[in-house]
């Protein structure tokens, strides 16, 4: 069986290494971005309208996929609560010397609490690793999303996507 989108409803690595808003390794490793794990052509844009600096372009078509322009971006995550497909995440590679930042959507009740262990889920629900919640974020311009953040070691910061609290 293959994998990717078409297989199994998760984008696979070949996939998101073409994706146009998945910045590079070299530019993660600059700065915290936004990782927009948009891959599919579908009438959406709110990202782009989302951002504050212009660092999002969808253009026209409105199917076009989201280009992610990591210079302009400043990693503040205002981008990640106006996804419906919850495909923007933030992430910070050198938020320690050992461990990066990955800020996601969360849309599940309870929240997490700061400082929780928990278990971080790779993108087809898996477990890939342990981390620990830093932040989490609610706002009325979050439109009841949560942004929460999780810490944990950088080599799982681009595959995971979710948690599941311990």
């Amino acid at each position: 069986m293959g994998t990717g989108m078409r297989f199994n409803g998760c984008p696979s690595k070949n996939e998101l290494a073409s994706a146009p808003g998945v910045p590079s390794l070299e530019d993660l490793n600059r700065k915290p971005l936004a990782v927009i794990e948009c891959i599919e052509p579908i009438p959406c844009n709110p990202c782009e309208h989302a951002c504050p600096f212009q660092a999002i372009t969808v253009g026209d078509p409105i199917t076009n996929c989201p280009v992610l322009d990591p210079e302009k971006c400043t990693g503040c995550g205002t981008c990640i609560a106006c996804c419906p497909g919850l495909a923007i995440f933030v992430i910070d590679m050198n938020f320690t010397a050992a461990t990066a930042l990955v800020t996601m959507p969360y849309e599940l009740y309870p929240l997490p609490q700061e400082g929780a262990e928990i278990d971080c889920l790779g993108r087809g629900g898996n477990t890939v690793a342990k981390g620990r919640i830093h932040t989490v974020k609610t706002s009325e311009k979050f439109d009841k999303t949560a942004l929460v953040s999780i810490e944990l070691s950088k080599e799982f910061a681009m595959d995971v996507r979710n948690i599941r609290m311990c």
